[in-house]
């Protein structure tokens, strides 16, 4: 009986260049991977429906320009443009959109 118990793996790490030996667990091993952050990506910072967009897609943006209103709660929130560029819309009118998603990339 004691030979079916499955002996723990030891799996290794290395955290600012030191290996380190541990157990990781499955929530670990299958956890989303970290990103960094891309300014030209611009996400929904809260979940809610696209109401309107003022910018058709491939066209240049100057920073600051309202790009699209995201209607979250009842209440409009215009999603402005960090920077010059041109925009990549990933989403239309009526879209339901999750907090994160990307709305649109500046190009």
């Amino acid at each position: 009986m004691a030979d079916d118990v499955k002996k723990p793996r030891f799996s290794s790490i290395v955290v600012d260049g030191v290996k380190y030996k541990t157990f990781l667990t499955d929530r670990y091993k299958n956890r989303k991977k970290y990103e960094e952050h891309n300014p030209s990506k611009i996400p929904a910072f809260i979940p809610g429906t696209i109401n309107e967009i003022f910018i058709k897609n491939k066209k240049k943006v100057k920073e600051g320009e309202v790009v699209l209103i995201l209607e979250a709660m009842k209440m409009m929130n215009s999603v402005v443009s960090p920077m010059d560029g041109e925009v990549k819309l990933h989403v239309k009118v009526g879209d339901i959109v999750s907090k994160n998603q990307t709305l649109f990339e500046i190009i």
